[in-house]
């Protein structure tokens, strides 16, 4: 059987996507996570919580992997917008972030796993869980007009029907607690509301945020908002002010 590899994103829909294939007794080979060095606390705690639970299942632990230069050096997307004084390119309106620091480091993951290897050798393809739900069919879609000659992409969730109420009464079936958004706590596509939030409970976050926003070298846009910058948020927060501003739509494709 050719190895069937899970594209986890820590969040709701890729965590319910596998307790679901494990219900209905489906193969999983390998689970891979990407980290850009900038999630939330809350979960990175929940990629080893549930890590820990799928290894007491019988699964292997989830295989973290991270973008490194061409010295074997980690180099984070913080790292990275501050060394280029920029902003995520999600905010310029590109998404090459999410090539850079998710797609690339599990693409140059898989091409030394040997699983994967032996069935190329033999002009066969790896099949890869996705994680979209059932909301979300014009990304498969677009996905699908993308011809990829190493993997077949399946999307359990859009096949099964299920939407987010679905995922989250797997998980809380599972017992299975604190799972959340998964994002770049600095991410541009955040919403005003995210901002005041991650003010309040990560306030060391948010001035890590106001760091690569203030040294950015900026000229079509204002800041992480696009629009607006996160600073201005924060300080009518502050002042008790209602925050005019509405984030602008462009999602970023990390997020869940």
């Amino acid at each position: 059987m050719n190895p069937h590899i899970v594209a986890f994103g820590g969040g709701v829909d890729s965590t319910a996507m596998i307790l679901g294939l494990i219900e209905k007794n489906e193969p999983i080979d390998l689970i891979l996570f990407a980290d850009t060095g900038a999630e939330r606390p809350t979960t990175y705690e929940h990629i080893k919580n549930f890590s820990n639970y799928l290894n007491k299942l019988g699964y292997d632990p989830i295989k973290i992997v991270k973008n490194k230069n061409k010295l074997g050096e980690i180099v984070t997307l913080e790292d990275d917008c501050l060394k280029r004084k920029c902003l995520p390119s999600i905010a310029y309106g590109f998404k090459t972030c999410s090539s850079h620091f998710k797609i690339q480091p599990q693409d140059k993951f898989l091409n030394n796993w040997q699983p994967a290897k032996e069935t190329w050798a033999k002009g066969e393809k790896c099949i890869k869980y996705v994680g979209y739900d059932a909301g979300e069919q014009h990304r498969a879609d677009n996905a699908a007009k993308r011809q990829d000659p190493k993997y077949t992409n399946k999307y359990p969730l859009i096949e099964w029907q299920w939407e987010r109420e679905d995922c989250l009464d797997i998980i809380k079936r599972h017992g299975i607690t604190n799972v959340g958004k998964s994002a770049c706590f600095f991410c541009p596509s955040s919403r005003p509301k995210e901002i005041v939030d991650l003010y309040k409970k990560h306030p060391d976050l948010l001035e890590r945020a106001l760091k690569i926003e203030k040294q950015a070298e900026l000229t079509s846009i204002k800041g992480l908002g696009r629009n607006y910058a996160w600073s201005e948020v924060i300080l009518m927060h502050k002042s008790q002010m209602t925050l005019p501003f509405v984030g602008f739509d462009a999602p970023c494709e990390c997020t869940e």
